[in-house]
């Protein structure tokens, strides 16, 4: 894994993140515990949870990154 860690993701902040090829841009809206947040994808709007992203493991490419 590299990137940053799910310990330091804020709440109100953008991140890009990658997990077995698919890319994903998400803003994080709430934690909800056992790092585990609420996300919306800020290209479509959608809202999810993180976990969702990671549910079938997290392959060699799972990386978070700053959005700034």
């Amino acid at each position: 894994m590299s990137g940053l860690s799910l310990d330091v993701l804020r709440v109100g902040k953008r991140y890009r993140v990658v997990n077995f090829g698919d890319r994903h841009d998400v803003e994080i809206e709430e934690a909800i515990g056992k790092g585990d947040f609420k996300v919306k994808d800020i290209h479509t709007l959608e809202h999810y949870r993180l976990s969702e992203i990671t549910r079938y493991g997290k392959g060699k490419d799972f990386e978070i990154r700053d959005l700034t």
